[in-house]
């Protein structure tokens, strides 16, 4: 369903209004939330209305969608990639994003580094971690994710910045705080690991029908797309993509 240019806007004060009252009742600065708009299946035109309303960073869940899309608009807005991503498709985004959300193996990692050397650039990274141990979902299972930051903090192209997850898909959002606790406990224990090149100040987590609690549990970075930009239709159900920011 595609919305006019003004419920764009008034959808996105909305969500940007319920992160700060999120913050306010968790005692947290809204300064330290961003808002990630998630753009998949959606046109150019809706992220230009969006990108000129203030909103800076937007979330693609297919490499070639951030293709296109790069090519019409460029660096004017900030793109995450935050789907599964496969190592034959690394180079294809490598100048493209600002940070990689979706890094579930350690193989995944080593083949940012090699694309990373190659462009000249540092690619910042988070870990997906699979903290309510899905079987549709990618992922580190949480007591993997300390060795496996161990084994990226030692790649110089890639920086490890946090910690991702896509919770379970759920009608009440109380259900889901657990998730979120547990992953806000995992960032600080990885943290306390005192490894290169590797800092945990970033989770993103928390989507449409959970940021708010997200955001009480310490989510820096909420996934949205549809309360922003309305329902859509999901073509690609693969396993892990389909949710990966709702």
């Amino acid at each position: 369903m595609e919305l006019s240019d003004e419920q764009l806007k008034q959808n996105l004060q909305q969500v940007q209004e319920r992160i700060r009252a999120a913050c306010q009742r968790a005692g947290r600065d809204p300064a330290d939330v961003h808002l990630l708009a998630v753009s998949k299946t959606k046109p150019v035109h809706d992220i230009e209305v969006l990108r000129d309303a203030g909103q800076t960073m937007f979330g693609e869940n297919y490499v070639q969608e951030i293709r296109t899309k790069y090519e019409a608009l460029g660096d004017s807005v900030e793109w995450h990639m935050i789907g599964h991503l496969q190592r034959n498709k690394v180079k294809y985004i490598i100048d493209k994003v600002k940070l990689i959300h979706a890094v579930d193996t350690v193989h995944l990692a080593e083949q940012i580094e090699k694309e990373a050397a190659k462009a000249g650039v540092i690619m910042p990274v988070l870990m997906e971690v699979n903290y309510a141990r899905e079987e549709t979902k990618w992922g580190f299972l949480p007591e993997e994710a300390p060795e496996a930051a161990r084994a990226i903090s030692a790649l110089p192209h890639v920086r490890l910045q946090g910690l991702m997850t896509s919770a379970p898909f759920t009608e009440d959002p109380e259900s889901n705080r657990g998730y979120f606790a547990g992953m806000r406990q995992l960032a600080a224990s990885i943290q306390d690991l005192q490894l290169p090149n590797v800092t945990m100040n970033t989770l993103s987590m928390g989507m449409t029908r959970d940021f708010e609690v997200a955001v009480e549990e310490g989510a820096t970075i909420v996934r949205v797309g549809t309360a922003v930009f309305g329902e859509r239709d999901y073509p690609n159900p693969d396993k892990g993509n389909g949710n990966a920011g709702i």
